[in-house]
């Protein structure tokens, strides 16, 4: 790790400098944002409740009702969809996903529309519920006028994200979910600190120790993600136009990773556990409301059963959707590669599903258990459902930094490899 800070400074990187730092720029626009409130909505939740989760990833601006309050939530709602609709669904979006790359461009542009459009509908829902829960009283038009300010606020941070993925490094929507977190854990931290030892619940021994406990387990958690992201199988190849001695006798290997979908499908069960919470809250009605509560909310027996199998549907289709086992079988057929003792063609299509099916579920096990642990330990010591919302967050925020690091690190060996091959020239 250190080996890759040094190189990042060298003069021949000096583009991927610009890079990192026009990143932390946008990165500082986004926490900037997160303090601007909504001047005519000014209020503070007091227990947001479901709405955590958008809260977290907002940076904590929705607690403030400011411009970033949604964050980029509405449009990970849209992706869902979007991606569901392309398995036989609608046969139009299923031609479109056949369509290659001018096919993604048209998927993206939908996306983003109905991404404005849920941030519309969710911003609307939002201040329904903060005008019950507050008794703040406002008009219909300063309502809607709010609501398309956030909507606006989502909007811009699309373009942010956007901006960062083609003129910084990594997933910007990631990288600003990530700082979203990031900013939020410093008060979660604080929460739990002042509840287990300042609170007067346990005495002062008992809740240092308990806290400490509670901090080891993040940290159980940041390794067991890490190792999860790095983790996987390699499935040995072999190319019939190339001889073992040509090639200094190296293997070469299809690697596929044990949780090939990083953090994703955490990401899509919180988003999605939250969606019945807003759409309940936009209809009024008490027994829909009481019985989201009672039965969807992951801190809820039901629920946690429900966001745990969330993980393992959107794992298997997060994985199988980026990694194909048919496009798979048909580029290393095309390439001249095959694996030993396995045929060409639906043979080597149904091995490479198989091995990337028990792999999936071994790392949908670990992700799961990694997301249930913060769950059940803020559960047992009856933690703010804030702290509960934050285990989560340390999932996204490992996931997202690892595979922003891996990115960073393989942008410096290709560089060092054309170095290289400049100078043997």
């Amino acid at each position: 790790m250190f080996s890759v800070i040094s190189q990042i400074f060298k003069k021949s990187n000096k583009d991927l400098r610009k890079r990192i730092y026009f990143t932390l720029a946008c990165l500082g626009i986004f926490c900037l944002g997160t303090t601007v409130t909504i001047p005519w909505a000014k209020g503070v939740f007091d227990e947001l409740g479901f709405l955590e989760i958008f809260n977290l990833m907002s940076g904590g601006g929705l607690r403030n009702l400011s411009i970033f309050a949604l964050g980029v939530s509405p449009y990970i709602t849209a992706e869902i969809i979007t991606q569901i609709l392309q398995m036989d669904i609608l046969p139009y979006f299923k031609e479109l996903k056949e369509q290659g790359y001018t096919g993604r461009q048209k998927i993206n542009k939908i996306t983003r529309y109905l991404g404005i459009i849920f941030a519309f509908v969710q911003a609307y829902a939002i201040i329904i519920y903060y005008t019950k829960s507050s008794g703040a009283v406002m008009s219909g038009a300063a309502m809607l006028k709010t609501a398309t300010v956030m909507t606006a606020g989502t909007a811009f941070l699309l373009w942010l994200g956007d901006q960062i993925t083609q003129k910084g490094i990594g997933n910007g929507l990631s990288l600003l979910i990530m700082a979203g977190i990031v900013q939020s854990m410093p008060t979660i931290f604080k929460t739990a600190f002042t509840y287990l030892v300042t609170g007067g619940t346990y005495t002062t021994g008992l809740g240092i120790g308990l806290f400490s406990g509670f901090v080891v387990l993040y940290l159980l958690i940041i390794i067991g993600i890490i190792w999860i992201t790095l983790a996987e199988r390699r499935i040995p190849i072999q190319y019939s136009n190339r001889t073992s001695s040509a090639y200094g006798a190296q293997q070469s290997f299809l690697p596929i990773k044990i949780n090939s979908a990083g953090v994703m499908p955490v990401i899509f069960a919180s988003i999605l556990t939250t969606v019945p919470a807003t759409v309940v809250q936009l209809t009024g009605k008490t027994k829909a409301i009481n019985f989201v509560k009672k039965y969807i909310e992951s801190t809820t027996p039901t629920g946690f059963l429900l966001y745990i199998l969330l993980i393992f549907v959107f794992g298997y289709f997060y994985t199988f959707l980026s990694m194909n086992p048919d496009e798979m079988s048909k580029d290393l057929n095309e390439r001249g590669g095959y694996i030993p003792g396995v045929r060409p063609g639906q043979d080597t299509s149904k091995h490479i599903g198989s091995v990337l099916g028990k792999l999936t579920f071994v790392g949908s096990i670990f992700l799961a258990t990694l997301s249930a642990l913060p769950i059940i330990a803020t559960k047992v010591l009856k933690l703010p459902n804030s702290v509960t919302i934050g285990g989560t967050g340390i999932l996204i925020v490992v996931g997202v930094a690892v595979e922003t690091y891996k990115q960073i690190e393989s942008g410096l060996i290709s560089r060092s490899y054309s170095e290289r091959r400049k100078r043997l020239r």
